[in-house]
């Protein structure tokens, strides 16, 4: 009764911890979920564009929202700024995740491409002369290429002092000494003010070559000072190649007006990208998430500001300042690391701590169920005290009850079995205990019928002492 109480505490010692590991298993499963779940949110990435009301801030806003209906992975949060010089400051300040910013601006050093935004042409003209009193010596002060700037004024389109240095870059490219051309800067938003200054002997727009301003720019001007005279860059190359921000390219004919034709023919110009820029630190991931989504949602910002139709890939082909994100340039590419290749590491590592954790997990379940163990001998020391009570038998009952003892003890011990208490090894045992058993009553049941119980018994022990 002892025994069967405590291989039934036993059992129910084994149930508790099934219970408890059931437990376990539920807080692993559950937490695996949470992490699998925090994992799988949609990546959100800040991005500082401005001013309000701008080209640039239109585009974004609207692939904010792109993002926002279409994205799984990606989420844009915009912020405001004065303009592109104060968005890369931001992104240098590590108080933003990506940036719009002209690609001549200065920037952080660790500032790498993601995406051109738009490219911007700069438009060089001149005005035919066409200026009521002045006429005569706006006819005489015609300026026909770069080198006739020399000791004349220029109107620049746009505040952003990127537009001066840009044109002196020019200047210097042309072999003209910029010290000697005079500037004069007008805001967007005065373009007549711009077109009515008799003072202005040439104009410089930049911006892409469908831009309304640059248009409105060129138009405008015709009207009060004739038709425009465009300037072409004849050291473009030359420039792009001393100055890497800057790409050489022409301004197709007819491309600002079709009659007359604005300009009559291609004009030589340099170009310099509007850009959407992150700083190296960002991871690969995000970044490829970001680019692989902002191409896959381009036609629906397009639908929505006209602006988007001009972002394109960074070329990785040939250096360029900045450079390209490794994200963006593996999309690209086709280099891009599959999940494998970026965890293969952190699942063999994985695999090494799971076996490790594995062994640990065996000897401490060795060590937690040494009682269980002792509990599992149990029927085994029971059989062996009955194999004893067997050599010392004196008739066919004792016998007969030694065998309902341990047919009990038997039933018992099954029943542990199948509850998960005694492991396959320890029956086997088990089994060996049994054998010897059988023997025991085999041979104690053929003294008794031989008449021979003294004999039985001096041979008992040696017998057990042989066993």
């Amino acid at each position: 009764m002892q025994s069967s109480d405590a291989v039934t505490s036993a059992s129910d010692r084994r149930q508790r911890r099934l219970l408890i590991l059931l437990a376990l298993g539920f807080v692993v499963f559950g937490a695996a979920a949470a992490a699998l779940f925090y994992v799988l949110q949609p990546e959100t990435l800040r991005i500082a564009v401005g001013p309000t009301g701008s080209d640039d801030h239109q585009v974004v806003q609207a692939m904010a929202e792109a993002f926002e209906e279409e994205s799984r992975t990606v989420r844009l949060s915009p912020i405001t700024t004065a303009g592109a010089a104060e968005s890369l400051a931001l992104l240098g300040a590590d108080k933003t995740d990506l940036a719009i910013g002209r690609g001549d601006l200065a920037m952080p050093a660790d500032a790498q491409t993601l995406a051109v935004l738009r490219k911007n042409f700069v438009v060089i003209w001149s005005p035919s002369g066409r200026a009521g009193k002045d006429s005569r010596k706006k006819a005489a002060a015609k300026i026909g290429e770069i080198a006739d700037l020399a000791g004349h004024k220029v109107g620049i389109i746009g505040k952003t002092g990127a537009n001066v240095a840009l044109l002196r870059t020019i200047l210097e490219g042309s072999g003209v000494q910029p010290d000697k051309v005079a500037t004069a800067q007008f805001g967007t938003e005065e373009i007549e003010k711009l077109a009515q200054d008799t003072t202005l002997d040439a104009y410089l727009a930049v911006g892409p070559l469908d831009s309304k301003i640059t248009a409105a720019a060129i138009a405008a001007t015709s009207r009060s000072r004739g038709a425009p005279k465009f300037l072409p860059v004849e050291a473009s190359e030359a420039i792009a190649l001393r100055h890497p921000r800057y790409e050489a390219e022409e301004i197709p004919g007819s491309v600002f007006n079709a009659n007359p034709a604005w300009p009559e023919d291609k004009v030589d110009t340099i170009s310099v990208n509007h850009l959407i820029l992150a700083r190296k630190e960002l991871s690969e991931a995000k970044a490829a998430a970001f680019y692989r989504q902002l191409f896959a949602v381009r036609d629906t910002i397009t639908q929505r500001v006209a602006g988007a139709a001009h972002i394109t890939k960074p070329e990785t082909e040939k250096e360029a300042e900045p450079s390209v994100h490794r994200g963006a340039a593996a999309v690209i590419n086709g280099t891009e690391r599959t999940f494998l290749d970026k965890y293969s590491d952190y699942f063999w590592f994985a695999l090494l701590v799971l076996s490790g954790i594995g062994s640990a997990a065996a000897w401490l379940r060795r060590y937690l169920n040494r009682d269980e163990r002792d509990d599992n001998t149990s029927p085994r020391n029971r059989i062996l005290t009955v194999v004893s009570q067997v050599r010392d038998a004196a008739s066919e009952q004792d016998l007969l009850a030694s065998q309902r003892e341990v047919d009990a003890i038997i039933g018992e011990t099954l029943n542990c079995y199948d509850d998960g208490v005694i492991e396959p090894e320890d029956l086997a045992a088990f089994g060996l205990v049994l054998e010897l058993f059988t023997h025991a009553v085999a041979e104690r049941r053929t003294a008794l019928q031989s008449g021979l119980p003294d004999e039985a018994r001096t041979q008992g022990p040696t017998l057990a002492s042989r066993r």
